[in-house]
């Protein structure tokens, strides 16, 4: 793995930062007043949500490079690619088919939503982090494609730290709502912003799928899923 992986990565976070107004804006701003420690009890809150993407990134990582098959690993690499594409058209308003995941994924998240409940209203640190720690499992299509997209690395350290730089990427838009800053929400919230963001996500996925099926026929290269990434099971066979 290169650092632009890791850029990426936090590029990714950054991307969807009108999304993550949306889902998690709220809480983060409630928790911002809920406590006269708010600086604590909001950092807190980052952190497990953060440390949760970071864990099921690992988790995942380690799953994808336990199955040595090519096909796994093109299959991979497309549901990347198409996860990047859906959460684009998703970003720029064009499209919500990613929305029937999420809902998917609803099913799963409401046992942790109920447990979380029971750490609400926050007025502790460790009850913020708990909270955050709960939080990260929600079920968002940005977080899925984030995850889908690192587990291309197949190993557990990288993949892990990819998504700990993509929830470093989402911390602006949060804190934003945190702080209360109407003026940066605005801006995150701008049609013209989320458009451009949307497209960038699109020509990522495109790029993904294109360089995938590129190399189809040629697993045993390094087949960059957005530029500067290689899975390790790719650098194992250039030795």
């Amino acid at each position: 793995m290169t650092e632009i992986s890791y850029l990426s990565a936090l590029t990714l976070g950054l991307a969807g930062a009108g999304h993550c107004l949306g889902m998690c804006g709220g809480i983060a701003a409630a928790l911002g007043f809920s406590s006269h420690q708010s600086n604590v009890v909001s950092a807190s809150y980052h952190i497990g949500r953060i440390l949760s993407y970071s864990v099921l990134g690992a988790m995942l990582g380690f799953a994808a490079g336990s199955i040595d098959m090519s096909a796994w690993t093109m299959g991979l690499r497309y549901l990347a690619g198409a996860l990047l594409i859906a959460m684009g058209l998703y970003v720029a308003n064009w499209w919500h088919g990613i929305v029937l995941l999420e809902r998917t994924g609803a099913a799963l998240w409401q046992p942790l939503q109920r447990l979380s409940a029971r750490w609400l209203p926050v007025r502790r640190w460790w009850q913020a982090l708990a909270v955050g720690a709960a939080w990260g499992f929600m079920p968002c299509g940005l977080i899925y494609s984030a995850l889908a997209w690192a587990a291309t690395a197949q190993q557990a350290t990288a993949s892990g730290l990819m998504m700990l730089f993509f929830g470093l990427g989402t911390l602006p838009a949060m804190l934003a709502a945190h702080a209360g800053a109407a003026q940066l929400q605005a801006f995150l919230r701008q049609r013209g912003f989320k458009i451009v963001i949307g497209l960038g996500l699109i020509a990522s996925g495109i790029y993904t799928v294109f360089v995938t099926t590129l190399h189809s026929g040629h697993t045993h290269h390094a087949i960059p899923v957005v530029p500067g990434i290689e899975s390790a099971q790719d650098s194992h066979h250039q030795h």
